[in-house]
């Protein structure tokens, strides 16, 4: 995220501007729809089980009968990688909406408290923002243990600061706002101020930092699992594929080529439906 969109505020726009942003982001809804009947549609007709070994067929180059070749337990890699979509992208949209949802709480408190309650909640995000995020992750997994469970917990934690501190900054560019004013001059409870007037303005700067957590967490899922410590065996992960292709490198390639190409078309779809977004976002702030 660069300086430019970290300090996005989104005001109330013209309806023709929301209309546009609006038909976008039902583009973009139908766009993710339809590759979700497509995954869908895989699962139905492949003939193959993710797990089912068949030591006959191990390390099968690419071929119409296996299209990405098999691994070195005889398993369709095609078919992993289909069902690793689920646990790649499944868990890292699940972890970045945790990290969203504890980063807005921690950020919406921080903008629209009293001074003393924000330079406290901002020093303990600063001191979480000390540690590199996939180190701070590694420990945090390492002292849990090698689980899926404990992969989830390790990277909330440290995915939730951007969050807070974008939001933070939104919260409090809109208390300066003439309506943020008047609805405390009209002694609106807290909580409607913060539902009615201060997340319906914040949520589209918010999207745009949401896709591109999405897209990070997508790598970091992956590489906790190829070190070992994310999704476990015999789960079908991209991460934990490449770590079980890694022994093979050099005689059988296309394990580690295959699942490296969906984390690498994942992340960079992500990034550019990201850039996407928020070039519609700002066009709507001219």
């Amino acid at each position: 995220m660069s300086a430019k969109s970290d300090a996005l505020v989104v005001n109330c726009s013209p309806i023709q501007k929301e209309s546009n942003l609006s038909r976008f982001l039902k583009r973009l809804s139908v766009a993710i729809a339809l590759v979700g009947l497509c995954f869908i549609a895989a699962f139905l007709l492949t003939p193959y089980e993710p797990n089912h070994a068949n030591f006959l067929m191990r390390l099968k180059p690419p071929s119409l009968q296996h299209w990405f070749g098999t691994d070195n337990l005889g398993r369709d890699v095609a078919t992993r990688i289909l069902y690793g979509t689920g646990w790649s992208l499944g868990l890292a949209f699940l972890i970045s909406g945790l990290g969203a949802v504890v980063g807005v709480l921690v950020g919406l408190s921080a903008g629209s408290a009293p001074r003393w309650f924000d330079q406290f909640l901002m020093r303990i995000t600063d001191s979480f923002f000390a540690f590199p995020e996939l180190i701070a992750a590694i420990a945090i997994a390492g002292i849990l243990g090698p689980s899926t469970v404990n992969m989830v917990i390790a990277l909330v934690m440290v995915s939730w600061m951007r969050y807070a501190r974008l939001t933070r900054s939104l919260a409090l560019e809109l208390s300066k706002k003439d309506f943020i004013t008047q609805a405390h001059l009209n002694h609106l409870p807290f909580r409607l101020i913060l539902w009615r007037h201060y997340l319906p303005n914040l949520k589209l700067g918010l999207l745009v930092l949401w896709t591109s957590m999405w897209a990070r967490t997508i790598l970091s899922i992956s590489g906790l699992s190829f070190l070992g410590f994310g999704v476990q065996p015999p789960q079908a992960e991209w991460g934990a594929m490449l770590l079980d292709g890694k022994s093979y490198m050099q005689t059988a390639p296309h394990l580690m080529i295959f699942p490296g190409l969906a984390v690498l078309v994942s992340v960079l779809s992500l990034n550019l439906i990201g850039d996407q977004l928020r070039d519609h976002v700002e066009k709507t702030t001219d």
